[in-house]
């Protein structure tokens, strides 16, 4: 039985022949993939967004797309459309680009509210609607959407029920000084994306996500997460907590990170180290607090900080 350490480290290291310094960034894309969540890439242009989506779609053999959101996108550009066919007499639907591995949606708050609520059933079902019939997802299938923080005119700011089906929200950054000296020097000729070579196929995935199940989580971490999503509903400072989504979403991508990390179970730690990129993007803060300058990753902070966690039944 494949490891599931072995496996995602064997990714890692590929991917990082063509995204330099961004480990940590990679190993929280790898505990996605495990979960079947989707990511929310909320960053400046030109720091490695879209070939971060093609390295791993390449390592996995997988297949992958990318949509440009533009306010005249529609539905249909991404899941596809019916058409007539008048030799045969009937309907044929062709597929949109949304029936691959590891769709790139870039820029997503530019497409229109109804643009963006067609990746509503894709993200949560695996599956899209079209003219009344289902169709079925490939498998693995992530969702890699992006947005600029800085720019907001002609955009269409996603809206709660978008952002909670998002698994993460995640940020790249600059890179340090060494690691962009380091990448110049691999851009001197061709780009390294051009030689990554697949080193996995889909084949094993869905094994090792039915492995992650298996992950052994203590009763008080059950407690504790349910504490840390009522802190979020109950806090002054915040005008919409996490919902029941948000917490199977800690829970689930804390028995993907223990898994990553060699474990049959999860520890605090792991809850912690996620609770950041999971429940900031779900919180909304007050508009009192909004005036006095306050952050969403601030009062999380203050909530992880201040919810106890009962360590007596912890082995």
């Amino acid at each position: 039985m494949t490891s599931i350490q072995d496996f995602i480290n064997h990714i890692e290291d590929n991917v990082e022949k063509v995204i330099v310094g961004k480990r940590s960034i990679i190993e929280l894309l790898m505990v996605a993939l495990l979960c079947e969540g989707h990511i929310l890439l909320e960053d400046v242009p030109g720091v490695g967004k879209t070939m971060l989506a093609r390295s791993i779609a390449t390592s996995l053999g997988g297949k992958f797309k990318r949509v440009q959101c533009t306010p005249d996108l529609l539905p249909n550009d991404i899941t596809g459309v019916s058409v007539y066919n008048q030799k045969d007499s009937n309907f044929e639907f062709h597929p949109g680009p949304i029936f691959v591995n590891i769709l790139l949606v870039d820029e997503i708050n530019r497409a229109t509210p109804r643009t963006q609520s067609a990746l509503l059933e894709a993200m949560q079902e695996q599956q899209v609607t079209v003219d009344g019939i289902t169709y079925q997802l490939p498998r693995p299938f992530l969702v890699l959407a992006t947005e600029n923080p800085i720019e907001y005119e002609g955009t269409f700011p996603l809206p709660e029920a978008q952002l909670d089906r998002f698994l993460m929200r995640l940020s790249m950054g600059y890179p340090s000084q060494a690691d962009e000296r380091l990448l110049l020097n691999q851009l001197r000729r061709e780009h390294p994306i051009n030689f990554l070579q697949p080193i996995a196929d889909n084949t094993p995935l869905a094994d090792l996500q039915r492995q992650v199940w298996e992950i052994h989580v203590d009763d008080s971490l059950y407690d504790y997460i349910v504490r840390l999503a009522n802190a979020t509903r109950s806090n002054s400072e915040l005008s919409l907590g996490a919902s029941p989504r948000a917490s199977l979403a800690l829970f689930r991508a804390s028995q993907a990170y223990a898994a990553i990390k060699g474990r049959d179970h999860v520890i605090p730690d792991d809850i912690q180290h996620l609770a950041p990129s999971i429940l900031t993007h779900r919180l909304v803060l007050s508009p009192e607090s909004e005036l006095r300058g306050r952050s969403n990753q601030a009062v999380l902070q203050e909530i992880l900080a201040q919810v106890p966690l009962d360590f007596g039944s912890i082995g």
